[in-house]
């Protein structure tokens, strides 16, 4: 498979007039229109993101654009949000990179109405932090996978197909994801807010209800479709109802695959599976019990098989079920003399009780899963250090009959504007007029007045004059309760956000005016299901469904049951409490259209999202003000290692810590212009001055890094060429005689500038490491001598050829063989510098090159670790060796004069000058008192290879270029070379820079000492 690329675009002038600017801060001209027809011309060329600052705004494109996975995560991974057009993994990696750097709480607020996509930038965001996090134990892998797989789930049950939205979240979700010291990821915890239990029972015309219900009908095997009972949809009430079943885009068979992958990745059991789907089968089978009237105008059930069926689901005697849902028992009187009744109901109150039980039911069962999936993320009890949370929860709802939950819904989104709103425009100009910062207000809409509305306990709001209603209701009818309930909000009358009408109120939220109809309020408010209903459920034969139902119904109520109201506003005060502690990051959704269409702007609908979102103020605000705020010790603490003045070998800063900003700030010639101190705090103008310090501080710490990695190679190194020296010395020793100057040489690996040559790495093979290189003169089947690069990798011996076209230089590989099919190196007794590889498949290498012994000892070391064998070695004055031709060539040695070369036939004969003696030693000085290690040529492990190892050392390449070779002819201009002869004074042509044996930036410096 290929590997997918990643195109990325950037807004600049030249394209401006065609796709808008990257950061809405960037605008010519900042207006209203101006915002919303750059989002458009960004839309239309598929950038659905957008900047104001580090806020991101999402346009959701109704269709999949290809932008996110594996290629697009290494992209965004590890760079600043200024270097790469804005995206939901650009915000993702600022996240992750604030939380691990600075081990500070971090939350993702994302924002919008229902179907602008929030769900999907939640998904990718969980998605980038599990792939970026790194891979750890099998604990940590376990965990990234539970915060992966929980969001099919959790949508499973979650989720429906709505009129605005084929996969809306009916519920909230705040997601904790637990990091440790070392960023990767230890835990978890999910919150969920006010699941939509009223669709359970009725989805509106045309949606679906939970995906859950049609997963399990189309997705269960034959068996569980039997013991499920299992028909088409269209035969449950609860789903026939809406008149929608199929939905383009949605495949129930394979996400019901996903949702039970997901199941046993969470790690609930077969078993508990089982009960699971058995339950929510029950739900609809619940849903097809019918009542008719008898002849008291009572209600009975219409067919007992519907009755039966749901019973043998929930494993619950049918008569106790029937006598649940047909009677209510009413006690009256003090506990010791009171008196109980059991009041029969009429058909309106009996079909109330049957769906009040499905929805406690299926709400009970959804609370147990999100259990089971903090139960996952907490197995292993790991330590936490930080918190990463993304909060996605329901968008913002105006439908043309809004209820109770539109009511709740509406409400946290209210309040998470007003959390908006407090900190990015009312608290960022209260604390400039704190610190005393010269700055213009900007006038902006605090909706708090609409929360104080609704919340308020003194004067009381809407949801404490509704808690009273609900106190106070007895058997009387739910319509009457509502009724009662709309009359005392004249309490709120004169609000100026409130307006009563015949049959509900409205309420001018920060979102536009919304109409609420009361019918239904007291009863979905009260949230509580008749004890008779807890207790049948607490008879069932089925454990799981006892375990969701609690409940202690035989002791007496001491105090007033808490209402979905109270519940909804307390769990949003905790949420607010939540995010306080943590550093907020934003991301504002944007629904282009109605008709969950691509490429079709509706310039009406997204004016009013960028109105009630405040992205104007917000665009002008991030204009006029400071990207970024610290106290002087907390910025003094992450940056004065950037300059000398306050960070050195001297110590650290350690007075004043305004004193010390400045200081720091102007040792490394920031703009005075850039930066403004406050009284407590120091204000940076412009994000790019911050990307710029946390560039210098990644670089310095990256300095500091290699150069310790640097200086541990360099000892591991030397340490390991004194054990390659030492063995070179052992194989020699009574041998061979030696040259005065190779006894003391010191082994450096790459004399040829390997490490900064690309076009001679770029022909050596993938994953194979070079551990030695230098230039040799070979001999061809002519006996004649052609300059060859030599390169031995830990796998193979290369000789390559240069070739020289015009300026530029080419490398081919002549030959490779592999290590562990040579099987002897031959070498004279002289003191040459002749070496043989002996290849007995293929034909034998022969050149010449004085560090022979280092090259021996290389061969040595990693043949054995090829092979497990001992190299043979052999040392003799009459070498045969094959030619490519197949032929038998003869190599002679004899002691004379000056070095020469003669040819006779099929017969070499070198002649060599005199020597030092055989025995003579060229064990390092002081290695065997040092023991430094086996000289078997396994030693320590090898760091040769790579940039770190850099070149060999000016006192090498003090010995001239190519050199001559000592004991070997003056060959004069090697053949196929595209440098001058060995022996030849200058450095080698088209070579990668620093002549042979020059120092290379970085160099390790010499090997052995």
């Amino acid at each position: 498979m290929a590997e997918q690329t990643v195109k990325l675009t950037k807004a600049t002038k030249k394209n401006f007039d065609t796709q808008g600017v990257d950061d809405l801060v960037m605008l010519p001209k900042v207006t209203e229109e101006a915002i919303i027809e750059n989002l458009k011309k960004r839309y239309h060329n598929d950038l659905i993101y957008t900047n104001i600052g580090p806020v991101l705004i999402s346009v959701n494109p109704f269709r999949n654009l290809g932008n996110g996975g594996d290629a697009w995560i290494n992209t965004y991974k590890n760079k600043f949000r200024h270097e790469l057009p804005p995206h939901i993994y650009a915000l993702a990696e600022e996240t992750y990179r604030a939380m691990k750097g600075e081990l500070e709480n971090q939350c993702v607020i994302i924002s919008g109405e229902s179907g602008a996509g929030k769900t999907e930038c939640a998904k990718m965001i969980m998605q980038y932090v599990a792939a970026v996090s790194g891979t750890g134990s099998g604990a940590i892998e376990y965990i990234k996978s539970v915060i992966l797989d929980s969001n099919p789930l959790l949508e499973a049950f979650g989720n429906a197909k709505t009129l605005r939205n084929n996969n809306s979240s009916r519920f909230g979700k705040y997601f904790e994801i637990k990091f440790d010291t070392h960023g990767e990821p230890c835990g978890g915890r999910i919150t969920n807010y006010l699941l939509e239990k009223s669709r359970v029972v009725n989805p509106g015309l045309n949606e679906r209800n939970f995906h859950i219900f049609y997963q399990l009908i189309n997705g269960a095997s034959e068996q569980e479709a039997q013991d499920f009972q299992l028909f088409q949809e269209d035969n449950f009430n609860y789903l026939r109802v809406s008149n929608c079943v199929q939905v383009a885009g949605i495949d129930d068979v394979q996400w019901w695959s996903e949702t039970r992958h997901a199941m046993q990745t969470v790690g609930i059991s077969q078993a508990s599976q089982a009960a699971v789907f058995q339950l929510v089968a029950a739900v609809l089978h619940i849903g097809n019990i019918g009542f008719s009237e008898d002849d008291k105008g009572n209600a009975v059930v219409f067919d007992s098989r519907m009755l039966d069926l749901a019973c043998s689901m929930l494993q619950v005697e049918s008569f106790v079920m029937s006598s649940a849902i047909l009677f209510r028992v009413v006690n009256t009187g003090a506990a010791s003399r009171g008196s109980t009744y059991n009041v029969p109901q009429n058909v309106e109150q009996a079909s109330f009780a049957r769906d009040a039980l499905a929805k406690s039911i299926y709400s009970r069962l959804f609370d147990w899963l999100i259990a089971q999936v903090n139960a996952a993320l907490e197995k292993h009890a790991l330590t936490s250090g930080a918190v990463i949370g993304v909060l996605d929860i329901f968008g913002f709802e105006i439908f043309d009959n809004n209820g109770f939950e539109q009511f709740c819904i509406n409400f946290v989104n209210e309040k998470l504007q007003q959390y908006f709103i407090e900190l990015t425009l009312k608290a960022e100009q209260e604390e400039y007029n704190q610190e005393g910062i010269q700055w213009t207000p900007i006038k902006y809409f605090n909706n708090k007045v609409v929360c104080d509305l609704i919340e308020s306990k003194r004067p009381p709001g809407i949801f404490s004059i509704l808690d009273d209603v609900v106190y106070t209701m007895h058997a009387t009818a739910g319509g009457a309760n509502d009724q009662k309930f709309l009359g005392k909000l004249g309490a709120v009358a004169s609000h100026l956000h409130y307006q009563g009408w015949t049959h509900g109120f409205t309420i001018k939220h920060y979102a536009g005016d919304v109409s609420y109809n009361v019918e239904g309020f007291c009863d979905k408010n009260k949230d509580s299901l008749f004890q008779d209903l807890v207790e049948g459920m607490q008879s069932s034969s089925l454990p799981f469904l006892v375990s969701l139902f609690p409940e202690n119904t035989g002791a007496a109520q001491k105090k007033r049951p808490t209402t979905a109201g109270f519940k909804i506003k307390n769990s949003c005060g905790e949420l607010m409490k939540a995010l306080s502690a943590c550093s907020p990051h934003y991301v504002r959704c944007i629904k282009p259209n109605e008709n969950k269409a691509a490429q079709d702007w509706d310039a009406q609908r997204c004016k009013h999202q960028v109105q009630y979102l405040g992205l104007y103020e917000n665009v002008r605000v991030r204009r006029a003000g400071f990207a970024y705020r610290a106290t002087f010790e907390r910025f003094l603490r992450r940056y004065k290692k950037l300059s000398p003045t306050t960070w050195g070998m001297w110590g650290e800063w350690t007075g004043d810590n305004r004193q010390g900003c400045q200081e720091l700030l102007r040792g490394i010639n920031v703009p005075e212009s850039q930066w403004q101190f406050g009284k407590t705090k120091i204000f940076i103008r412009h994000p790019e001055t911050l990307f710029h310090l946390e560039e210098l501080l990644e670089r310095f710490d990256y300095d500091c890094t290699v150069r310790i990695q640097n200086a541990w190679k360099r000892w591991k190194m030397r340490k390991h060429a004194l054990e390659q020296r030492a063995l070179a010395a052992d194989l020699l020793r009574g041998k061979k005689e030696r040259q005065r100057d190779s006894v003391g040489r010191q082994f450096f690996a790459d004399y040829m500038a390997y490490a900064r040559n690309f076009g001679i790495q770029a022909v050596i093979n993938d994953g194979e490491t070079m551990v030695f290189a230098d230039q040799v003169v070979k001999l061809n089947r002519r006996s004649r001598p052609e300059r060859r690069d030599l390169v031995i990798t830990d796998r193979a011996v290369y000789l390559v050829m240069r070739k020289k076209r015009g300026a530029e230089v080419f490398y081919k590989v002549t030959r490779r063989t592999s290590l562990d099919s040579i099987r002897q190196v031959s070498l004279s007794t002289l003191a040459d510098n002749y070496i043989v590889l002996h290849t007995p498949n293929e034909y034998d290498n022969l050149f010449e090159n004085e560090k022979k012994s280092e090259v021996l000892s290389v061969v040595n070391e990693y043949y054995e670790k090829l092979t497990g064998q001992k190299m043979q070695v052999t040392f003799s004055d009459s070498i045969s060796y094959k030619i490519r031709t197949g032929d038998t060539r003869t190599i002679n040695f004899q002691k004379g004069g000056a070095a020469k070369l003669q040819k006779s036939g099929k017969t070499l004969t070198v002649i060599v000058p005199d020597g030092l003696p055989k025995d003579t030693d060229s064990t390092p000085k002081g290695f065997r008192e040092r023991g430094a290690g086996a000289r078997s040529g396994g030693g320590a492990s090898r760091a040769r290879g790579g940039a770190a190892r850099g070149a060999a050392s000016a006192a090498a390449g003090a010995r001239g270029g190519a050199g001559a070779a000592r004991g070997g002819p003056a060959a004069g201009a090697a053949r196929g070379g595209a440098g001058p002869a060995r022996g030849g004074a200058g450095p080698p042509r088209g070579g990668a820079g620093a002549a042979r044996g020059g120092a290379a930036p970085g160099a390790m410096g010499p090997r052995g000492g």
